[in-house]
């Protein structure tokens, strides 16, 4: 743990698990997105939302919007900005249809909102993006390299020149989203990445970086004995 430079930004819509990972103290921030409130079956995304706010008032949240519609968006982008002075206005880098976010983006950047883009996955996108703040705004640019490594594709590259562009803005941090495994931190801290997120499940398994290999080896057949003697198997059978 020790040697963790990186922010690790919690990623889900449990209330309950986004307070419990605020108070370890471990991390320094949370995203959320559609589909993990859909998932924890979140009725009121506002009261949701005033709420964690409320519960974590000292550390940045993001929200996103809902809508596929530009103009509402945009109103949508400016309610979400009245939750908190430390919430960041998550938008996708395109809508369902493929059309740009960047001529949103540029607007209410210009007005000096902190935003989020999120959903990008190629390096034209990282540059259209940043390109698109406007000078002395906080931005957060979160690329999802889980899901460049779904495609068969090292994500290691791309993150590295994606930490070169967003470093060439004052203000803007590249965050490694979609991670899937703990070893995606160290990862992402060698790439040059401001921010990781990451569910409990990753988060859980903190305290594993650096043990020792054999003693993870003896606690896994410990644990195949263990399994097997509750399971009563018997390959020679009972006598």
């Amino acid at each position: 743990m020790n040697q963790l430079t990186i922010k690790l930004f919690a990623d889900g819509a449990v209330l309950d698990e986004m307070v419990a990972a605020y108070r370890s103290g471990v991390v320094k921030g949370f995203t959320t997105n559609p589909s993990l409130m859909r998932k924890a079956g979140i009725a009121d995304y506002e009261a949701f939302a005033k709420e964690a706010v409320a519960r974590i008032p000292d550390m940045p949240i993001s929200f996103e919007v809902f809508s596929d519609d530009f103009e509402i968006m945009e109103q949508e982008a400016r309610k979400i900005a009245g939750w908190g002075d430390l919430v960041y206005i998550k938008i996708p880098v395109m809508n369902a249809r493929g059309e740009s976010s960047l001529p949103l983006i540029r607007k209410l950047s210009a007005e000096g909102f902190s935003l989020n883009i999120t959903a990008i996955l190629t390096t034209e996108q990282v540059e259209q993006t940043v390109a698109a703040f406007a000078p002395g705004t906080k931005n957060i640019v979160s690329v999802f390299a889980g899901r460049i490594a779904d495609s068969g594709v090292d994500p290691v590259p791309y993150m590295k020149q994606a930490a070169a562009i967003c470093h060439s803005a004052a203000g803007t941090e590249l965050l490694w989203a979609s991670s899937r495994e703990l070893l995606n931190i160290l990862q992402a801290q060698e790439c040059g990445c401001d921010i990781i997120t990451c569910t409990p499940d990753i988060l859980g398994k903190l305290p594993q970086i650096g043990k020792d290999l054999w003693q993870i080896s003896l606690e896994t057949v410990q644990m195949f004995a263990k399994d097997s003697k509750q399971s009563g198997y018997s390959i020679l059978g009972a006598g």
